[in-house]
């Protein structure tokens, strides 16, 4: 068909956003959705533990997450959502239903491809993401991979709902959906949990998440159709969706080099003995969670804001300087207090998300340990989201697909150093800590998935330093935010040293004999935690201590 007569996009006006707003209805779609995968974590855990089917089933579930997140919404939100929110901006909603029409049909030809080559190709996948296994945990594997395969067309036009709604200003459902996915897999493992060994019970759980798949897609379309009222499927030639496919290739490519990181860990550790795999995705579900809230959330929220400043160059970048330090400030309010607690207090938290069944105290040690590895990072990981942001904001998207490359290097080369050859430089930190070697199958060989998670937060490090020298040459020096941090760092010791204390003087004792035992000793130190954090803070005259609390009191 004869190309559509299209307008400069870039003229569109603006639409205002209510940064603030969008941003906590996006957390509160993450965190509902992130609780939800805990629940199921914490019920796998206990049907499955760290035994070789947790490890199969952990390694499968890699892949469509993988193509998710690469063809998903990270992706859609930067080559789709701006042409498409555009469009509606002008009020050309015929023209837009055209364009979300012809984006879909693409995605599902695409996907179908993917998926045909995917199930037939699943023994190549499998030497890739996990070259280690071998036997009957390999064949597993791949059964379980083929499985799931479906379900990443279905994951992928969930996020093309997401972009759709979003782009109507319908921000909460398109995150909270993947509750339904969660309970789909919780379903499936307490219905058969009792019922089937540890192998058929992992693949009927592929078979529950291929269900929650169409669950999560199945939610959105009725929105999807009532608030896109004149989609229309089919190929067309329009230069607005040349303009997202355009903007596809680059964003893909970035998104992809991003995803390698998690996927050079898990390749590591499945060299490593039984259960590294699987106790690795036990810790990523915690650590990944402060870095979801409070980074994407902040990143989301200023990035529309950003890309809308206008003035001369260095207004522009007076308003980029002040914008970043505002966001800098809120994420390390909350995620330093996060690194503290995770390395201090880690241990009640994971015996509290998965210490059931056969999730032993061992393995509960033994995943504190790799959770208090990511802590190296994880700082650096959240305020990275912010400053990759900045560098959208302006333009520039090969900056950051640069500094995301020497990261993958790094922790793919770290990695194997510290999982392997320097090995003895995590058990030497443990041992001098005067901390006890978990009892897990492999002993001190197991505890090189610590130095996986410790050695990327070495490598979180430097691209976070990049990016910030990358983007201070672009935009100017911005104020130290040294004396602040130090705040807050004291701010949090304080509250650990308290927390541990009460932990062994009395919460441990006062919830022995209570029923869900480590939820309670969880719940009582976790909020002695907080409590202190608080107070500590407004000792310190830290500002957004009283900034959080007021936001609370109005609402």
């Amino acid at each position: 068909m004869p190309d559509a007569p299209a307008e400069p996009l870039h003229d569109a006006k603006p639409v205002k956003r209510r940064a603030g707003g969008y941003a906590a209805l996006v957390a509160a779609g993450i965190f509902l959705s992130r609780l939800a995968g805990l629940v199921r974590t914490r019920v796998m855990a206990h049907f499955l533990g760290s035994s070789r089917a947790a490890d199969a089933f952990n390694a499968a579930l890699k892949v469509p997450n993988f193509l998710q997140n690469l063809f998903g919404e990270g992706v859609l939100s930067a080559s789709f959502i701006p042409v498409y929110a555009r469009l509606l901006a002008r009020n050309d909603e015929k023209l837009a239903g055209r364009v979300a029409g012809v984006i879909a049909t693409i995605l599902a030809l695409v996907t179908s491809i993917l998926v045909l080559l995917g199930v037939l190709l699943t023994p190549l996948l499998i030497g890739i993401i996990a070259p280690g296994f071998e036997g009957d945990v390999r064949v597993l594997t791949i059964r379980i991979v083929r499985i799931l395969f479906p379900g990443v067309g279905l994951l992928v036009l969930s996020a093309w709902c997401l972009g759709v709604l979003n782009s109507h200003r319908k921000f909460f459902l398109s995150y909270v959906a993947p509750v339904l996915w969660n309970c789909a897999m919780i379903a499936t493992l307490v219905i058969f949990g009792t019922r089937l060994k540890e192998f058929p019970l992992a693949v009927a759980l592929a078979w529950g998440t291929v269900a929650g798949c169409a669950l999560q897609l199945g939610v959105q379309l009725p929105f999807v159709f009532r608030y896109a009222k004149h989609l229309s499927f089919g190929i067309e030639r329009l230069e607005p969706v040349n303009e997202a496919i355009r903007n596809f290739g680059p964003v893909v490519v970035g998104r992809g080099v991003v995803q390698l990181s998690a996927y050079i860990d898990q390749m590591i550790a499945s060299y490593l003995p039984e259960g590294a795999v699987a106790s690795l995705s036990y810790a990523q579900i915690i650590y990944l969670l402060p870095i979801s809230l409070f980074g994407m959330s902040v990143a989301a929220a200023e990035l529309p804001q950003m890309s809308g400043e206008l003035g001369s160059e260095e207004e522009v970048h007076a308003a980029l300087r002040k914008r970043l330090a505002r966001g800098l400030r809120q994420i390390a309010f909350f995620v330093i207090p996060t690194v503290v607690a995770f390395a201090a207090i880690g241990r009640v938290l994971v015996a509290a998300l998965y210490e059931t069944g056969k999730f032993t105290p061992e393995t509960t040690r033994y995943v504190w340990y790799i959770l208090a590895g990511s802590t190296v990072g994880l700082l650096a990981a959240t305020l990275g989201r912010l400053y990759s942001s900045a560098f959208y904001a302006l333009g520039d998207t090969k900056s950051p697909l640069r500094y995301a490359t020497a990261r993958v290097a790094l922790t793919g080369g770290l990695g194997y150093l510290f999982a392997f050859p320097l090995r003895f430089v995590i058990v030497g930190v443990i041992t001098a800590l005067h901390l006890p070697l978990p009892n897990v199958p492999g002993g001190e060989a197991a505890l090189g998935a610590v130095g996986l998670t410790a050695s990327a937060g070495f490598a979180g490090w430097v691209e976070y330093l990049l990016l910030r020298r990358g983007l201070q040459r672009r935009i100017g020096k911005m104020e130290s935010s040294g004396g602040y941090e130090t705040r807050l760092w004291i701010a949090a010791i304080v509250a650990a040293a308290v927390a541990v204390a009460f932990d062994l003087l009395a919460a441990r004792r006062a919830s022995n004999h209570l029923p869900l035992a480590r939820i309670v000793e969880a719940g009582l130190v976790a909020g002695v935690f907080g409590v202190i954090y608080f107070l500590a803070a407004f000792a310190l005259k830290i500002p957004e201590a009283r900034a959080t609390l007021n936001r609370f009191v109005k609402r």
